[in-house]
């Protein structure tokens, strides 16, 4: 299984504007760079956590982004689903596009179904905070002072 970078990219700023000591504000500029994704990527990924209510964003000269909701309140399956817009692993799991002749008495797509399920379970079991727990070593490799 493969979650898209737009994901991977999302979960990057809730890590990044989480890591941020208290009443800091995080930059388009400053994750683009940190992470050497371009600024209209990032700029894509915050706009669509903004809307997801997980960041909210400040205009201006002195401009940003905060967290919306406090670190333990972000579910980290929760995100991934928000995200993602399929989870679309075998061809059977999609009904519009499926042509396998053997969908009817296939038991694979049951056992990917499962691993997808299992999957998200253990997402479900983690916050945005569990993530932040080595906050400090993250402030170092992002250089957050």
């Amino acid at each position: 299984m493969r979650l898209k970078k737009y994901t991977d990219y999302g979960l990057r700023v809730l890590i990044y504007t989480g890591s941020k000591p208290e009443g800091e504000l995080s930059s388009i500029k400053e994750i683009s760079e940190t992470f050497n994704i371009s600024t209209e990527h990032v700029r894509k990924v915050v706009h669509q956590l903004n809307k997801l209510e997980l960041i909210k964003t400040a205009r201006g000269r002195n401009g940003g982004m905060f967290l919306a909701k406090e670190p333990e309140d972000i579910n980290i399956g929760r995100v991934v689903r928000m995200m993602e817009n399929d989870f679309v692993l075998l061809e059977c799991f999609d009904c519009n596009t499926n042509r396998c002749v053997i969908t009817p008495s296939c038991e694979l797509r049951h056992v990917v179904n499962r691993a997808i399920q299992a999957f998200f379970q253990v997402l479900d079991e983690f916050t945005l905070e569990d993530v932040l727990d080595n906050k400090e070593e993250l402030q170092i490799l992002m250089d957050i002072t």
